[in-house]
């Protein structure tokens, strides 16, 4: 599983580089537009180790930023499920919360939280709880009425023992849902350190466009798409040890 992500991103990464050295020889452009493929390599031998503990700074914090967002989503999954006004009201400020663009709200927490960690996970967080959410309250709301019925007939169903037995019946499209949205965990922490952050591969990413610098980009690039390979055959592993687990029981 681990050799084939790292394959195939290597295949997109050069295709990608392949068209961009192709826009350069075809449009004749210069090497300060478009970087030739010694200069990539020269800079990426440069800054390789600082911008590799860059990217682990970021991936941390992106892991924090996904585990808090799985949380929310399952807490507000939850309540959502209700028919009640409570439900209604905490799924309508739910997606409220969710319409107001990321770049917007960005600027008011940094402003009140500072450029640290909690900014950072925050920022994160919101953007990658969104489908985390829509996902959890569609599988939590929806019945399994074959083995619900037969606890309501006994009188056992209590709120807790109904979210098991949804959760259970749905394991392979939460595990699927929690793995994607890892990808987005990475990103939201990226954006947000473009942002306004002092730290991460995003703020280095901000440093190299202030330069023009597009030699830079594409190493951070490339090291952003191997740990980001890394971290999605990680969730893809944990997911089916669960499921395995589960299903033995």
């Amino acid at each position: 599983m681990l050799s084939r992500r790292i394959y195939q991103f290597f295949i997109i990464y050069l295709l990608g580089m392949a068209v961009l050295f192709l826009i350069k020889y075809v449009l004749h452009l210069s090497d300060y537009v478009i970087p030739s493929p010694l200069e990539i390599w020269q800079t990426g031998r440069q800054v390789f180790v600082r911008y590799l503990i860059n990217v682990i700074d970021t991936l941390s914090v992106a892991i924090l930023g996904h585990i808090v967002s799985v949380c929310l989503a399952t807490l507000v999954g939850i309540v959502g499920r209700l028919t009640a006004w409570v439900g209604s009201f905490i799924r309508v400020a739910a997606y409220n919360i969710q319409a107001y663009p990321i770049v917007a709200v960005a600027p008011i927490i940094f402003i009140l939280l500072g450029d640290g960690l909690s900014s950072r996970l925050l920022i994160t967080a919101m953007i990658c709880y969104f489908p985390l959410l829509l996902s959890f309250i569609g599988i939590l709301s929806e019945p399994v009425a074959e083995i619900e019925h037969f606890y309501e007939a006994t009188m056992r169903m209590n709120w807790r023992l109904q979210i098991k037995i949804r959760a259970f019946e749905n394991i392979g499209k939460i595990t699927t849902v929690v793995v994607g949205s890892g990808t987005l965990a990475i990103v939201g922490t990226i954006v947000s350190e473009f942002i306004a952050a002092n730290a991460g591969i995003g703020h280095s990413i901000r440093m190299a466009l202030y330069q023009s610098d597009l030699a830079k980009i594409r190493v951070a690039l490339f090291l952003i798409g191997i740990c980001t390979s890394l971290y999605l055959v990680c969730l893809e592993r944990l997911g089916l040890v669960v499921q395995k687990r589960l299903q033995s029981t």
